[in-house]
């Protein structure tokens, strides 16, 4: 019997491409790098067959790796990153760029259906408020300023669902990822056309909704000469990367809580019930019956990327020789400078802001430099910043009446044993750490090993396949100088917000 399962993650900036055998040990993986595009001021894009290419080199690349027979692999499962508009035509061409979380060029179409449809309207049915980075408005400006696309769209695809496409040539909509579309029943976990109807989206546009573990389809002739997979390998349809993520640390009860690491920052707390509220995001979980309150911020590790890019060309030109990494040297060097940055703070809304702020215009901001401040500084300060995102999420969450008594981490982030000390400081939350750089494959690979019947039933996944390598619990020391740092932190984007906004808008 097959027992090798295989994980896709379609990240922001790459594909990670991970081969599992059943209790979870990872066999090997390939990662290919694509780019974003940033066309004007407030847009963020990418080419949707760019991640078709580097999916199809990554498994090539992993298979020859591994020297696995791709007739082994028992089924395979797709996480993507959230909010895509992958327009396609009858033929399954892709029309456009897609617009992907971080962009913006929609916030006047979200001011007008908030105002035309009110947002309370909109809440009852979608649970999630309407911005600029879901995918309602990226899918009403194709409309109004490309209207040929419009014309000759036949499906919208989400990131993990255009790979499935590919695969199996079949359009699908995963559960997990209907919370981008404001014509999605939260609630009853189907179309709601009404709805669509008010949002001007065409019913065709919209795929069927499929259980983020049902088997959609198999590997098709086509789609097994460009990766080197066999034909007919099961596919599922798969989810979003924050849900498999999630999955993949083994938050599968009520309670518990994910904290993401990837370019993207946030939290993932599972529920059994139903509640939303405006400020944060709500969606279906990836594992039936069950739901995620999440927050999320467009700092996160990409802060972390942005930094290494920009100012780590002497930590890089060391590497060679130190045998350590430029990332590893920026955490020696933040590891030097004391808590709280000696009063330098960090806002991480780098491509504007999602949860709890909702603020398309937002910027990221240090305060306090003076000549004092060194690099480390800005790095700690920077890693700071993303803790405290992460704190105001939490405590609206809590406020909500979530229960949080533990973070699990995952993605690059999750490496850094200092980051995760911070966040565990600021937060007062312990933290552990399961296998971090593949949990959210593993998420996708377990969907996969359910819909197969590789695994009787998730719970019996999570219990063979989720370890957890470390725990950190916060220090209490250091809560005085972080609760006085993370007040600023609130006071400075509520004194910048307008100045911020006039920038933003014009």
């Amino acid at each position: 019997m097959s027992e090798f399962l295989l994980g896709m993650d379609m990240g922001t900036s790459s594909c990670k491409i991970t081969l599992f055998k059943k209790n979870g040990m990872v066999v090997g993986s390939a990662n290919r790098e694509y780019p974003v595009y940033y066309p004007k001021q407030g847009w963020a894009e990418q080419n949707p067959e760019d991640w078709w290419i580097a999916v199809c080199k990554a498994i090539k690349e992993l298979l020859d790796k591994t020297g696995i027979n791709p007739n082994q692999i028992a089924g395979i499962g797709i996480d993507g990153q959230s909010w895509s508009a992958v327009a396609v035509d009858k033929s399954g061409e892709v029309l456009t760029n897609t617009p992907i979380w971080m962009d913006t060029r929609a916030t006047d179409i979200c001011n007008r259906l908030n105002m035309e449809l009110g947002e309370d309207e909109i809440f009852k049915v979608a649970g999630n408020s309407v911005q600029p980075f879901y995918t309602t408005p990226k899918i009403l400006w194709y409309q109004k300023k490309l209207p040929e696309v419009y014309k000759s769209t036949d499906k919208i695809l989400q990131s993990n669902s255009f790979i499935a496409f590919r695969l199996t040539g079949i359009a699908t909509q995963d559960i997990s990822q209907g919370y981008g579309l404001h014509c999605f029943d939260i609630k009853k976990g189907n179309w709601d056309l009404h709805m669509c109807k008010k949002l001007q989206i065409p019913e065709s546009f919209l795929p069927e909704i499929y259980a983020s573990h049902d088997v959609i389809g198999g590997v098709t002739k086509e789609a097994a000469e460009k990766t080197g997979l066999c034909e007919g390998i099961p596919v599922v349809a798969g989810g979003l990367d924050a849900a498999c993520g999630t999955l993949g640390a083994g938050v599968i009860h009520p309670g518990k809580t994910q904290e993401q690491g990837g370019q993207a920052g946030g939290m993932s707390i599972c529920m059994d019930e139903y509640a939303a509220d405006p400020r944060l995001i709500v969606s279906r979980h990836v594992v039936p019956g069950l739901w995620l309150l999440q927050g999320g911020t467009t700092g996160g590790g990409g802060v972390m990327r942005w930094l290494e890019k920009e100012f780590a060309q002497y930590e890089r030109s060391l590497a060679g020789v130190s045998g350590k990494s430029s990332l590893v040297r920026f955490n020696e060097l933040a590891e030097m400078i004391n808590p709280g940055s000696d009063g330098l703070i960090f806002l991480p809304y780098m491509s504007g802001e999602r949860s709890p702020i909702w603020d398309p215009y937002a910027k990221g901001v240090f305060f306090g430099l003076d000549y004092s401040k060194t690099k480390g500084h800005m790095i700690r300060s920077a890693m700071e910043g993303v803790a405290f995102s992460l704190k105001h999420n939490l405590d609206i969450a809590e406020a909500k009446g979530a229960m949080v008594k533990e973070l699990l981490a995952t993605g690059g982030s999750a490496n850094s044993v200092l980051w995760t000390q911070i966040k565990a400081d600021i937060t007062g939350k312990p933290i552990a750490v399961p296998s971090s750089d593949t949990a959210t494959t593993l998420g996708a690979a377990i969907l996969a090993g359910v819909g197969t019947g590789l695994y009787k039933d998730f719970e019996e996944a999570v219990k063979m396949t989720v370890t957890i390598t470390r725990r950190q619990e916060p220090d209490k020391s250091k809560y005085k100088e972080y609760r006085r740092n993370y007040g600023i932190y609130l006071e400075l984007y509520k004194n910048l917000k307008n100045l911020m906004n006039d920038i933003g808008g014009n």
